[in-house]
């Protein structure tokens, strides 16, 4: 008997999860579909019923944060990305910025994990990556409620202030100066809610 649409989206949902940790772990090219396979508790022969390549479910593993581990993680944090409050992004920084996020390998956001291996990698991974992006950047310019600059550049700093500060880090891990890089990253970003009560004190 063959198995229900409900059982093969359990299935693709298990390999994509399997991807994203194995990815976060060991970067594109050093994990193959037998080890992202077994990750999931399943075997080779399956794999080819769901992606075409390895790219094809890195580009999924990519996607999927927004509304999978992504979701999970902003919830924890108490961030609701259509409430149109400071607040919220406020909470995004901080929480995307903390220490806790960055040695959480296996559950970092794909902007910081995969940033090297989409620039390698082709169209699909990368339109993958830049809706991830623009989805954060959508997430910060709805909150900047009463901000009285050009509110979307504002969305892109920060955005670029969060995934390159914790690129960064990640890339030096364990030492003093992946601490200082994230640290000044969160001062910085954090200053955008200074100027904007000052400008609107103006």
């Amino acid at each position: 008997m063959p198995y229900s649409k409900e059982h093969k989206e359990r299935v693709r949902v298990r390999i994509v999860e399997a991807a994203r940790r194995m990815f976060n772990r060991h970067g594109f090219d050093n994990v193959s579909i037998d080890q992202l396979m077994a990750e999931a508790g399943l075997t080779r022969g399956g794999f080819y019923s769901h992606f075409g390549s390895k790219e094809a479910v890195f580009a999924a593993a990519t996607a999927s944060f927004l509304n999978g581990r992504g979701a999970v993680w902003r919830e924890q944090a108490g961030v609701d990305p259509t409430a149109g409050q400071v607040e919220m992004a406020q909470r995004m920084v901080a929480s995307y910025l903390s220490h806790e996020h960055l040695v959480q390998i296996e559950d970092q956001c794909p902007l910081i994990a995969y940033a090297t291996d989409v620039a390698r990698a082709g169209p699909q991974v990368q339109e993958s990556y830049r809706e991830l992006l623009e989805g954060m950047v959508s997430l910060f310019e709805h909150n900047l409620a009463g901000y009285q600059g050009d509110r979307a550049q504002r969305a892109r700093a920060l955005a670029a202030m969060c995934v390159g500060g914790m690129v960064i880090a990640r890339a030096l891990p364990g030492t003093d100066t992946a601490e200082d890089i994230r640290k000044a990253a969160l001062t910085e970003a954090e200053t955008c809610w200074i100027a904007n009560r000052n400008d609107r004190a103006a």
